[in-house]
């Protein structure tokens, strides 16, 4: 009996020892944040990883009304260098991977005619993250303009609110879409094949998306916070990464 009880005490030990960290994530990171967690938890098994998915416009806009994230993920660099700049921030931003789009459509597509395909007639609607609050979606607008096609296919664009939500529509609402990359290695993609429904845009025609992380002061001395930082920074974490189509610093 007395072992029983030291052995529930000990749990009890653990279960209060045991934090929860609240990360805010970019919604590109969403195919590959669970496995990015089971990898951190095989070292740090205690510890429980939070997180929130959305927007980074949006994402700071709630961390600046101070919402209690611990650690942002952003999908570029814009906005934690803002936090920092505010000090909202406490660690100075990193790149932790490198984001890149790609064309997605449920339907085969000619995309040997890189970004002209969509100027085609068979294309009435085209999906992009909204410029305004997603990071990939200033860099599709910024690929159509290069491209020249922006004023010939601007009324076609339908806008997600998140990359999630673009990818949705590219393969619903809309006849093609450009998405981020790492969204065509989540599991549920596999439908789709490259070269037949999905090709990667052609990188010179936009700016490098380079994701940006920083730990915000909710979490000044924490620990646990501290070791999920340093976990994404570190080579198991960059191999992970590759797997969803990102390039790693």
């Amino acid at each position: 009996m007395l072992k029983k009880y030291i052995l529930i005490f000990f749990l009890l030990t653990i279960s209060l020892n045991a934090g929860t960290i609240n990360i805010a994530v970019a919604a590109n990171v969403s195919y590959a944040i669970d496995e990015l967690k089971k990898e951190f938890n095989k070292q740090n098994p205690n510890t429980k990883v939070r997180v929130t998915l959305g927007s980074s416009g949006k994402l700071t806009a709630q961390i600046t009304h101070q919402a209690p994230y611990d650690l942002f993920m952003s999908a570029n660099m814009k906005y934690p260098e803002a936090l920092y700049k505010n000090n909202i921030a406490i660690s100075k931003p990193i790149v932790y991977a490198k984001g890149s789009l790609a064309f997605l459509s449920s339907k085969k597509q000619e995309f040997s005619k890189g970004l002209k395909l969509l100027e085609d007639k068979s294309i009435r609607k085209i999906s992009i993250a909204n410029p305004k609050t997603a990071p990939y979606g200033i860099a599709s607008m910024e690929a159509l303009k290069n491209a020249n096609i922006y004023k010939n296919i601007k009324s076609k664009l339908v806008f997600g609110e998140s990359i999630s939500q673009t990818v949705a529509y590219s393969l619903s609402a809309t006849d093609i879409g450009l998405i981020a990359k790492s969204s065509l290695y989540s599991p549920k993609m596999s439908n789709f094949k490259e070269n037949i429904n999905w090709k990667e845009v052609d990188s010179s025609l936009y700016t490098p998306i380079n994701q940006g992380i920083v730990i915000l002061k909710n979490a000044k001395d924490n620990k646990e916070v501290k070791a999920f930082y340093d976990f994404m920074l570190s080579p198991n974490a960059k191999k992970i990464l590759q797997t969803y189509g990102y390039l790693v610093p």
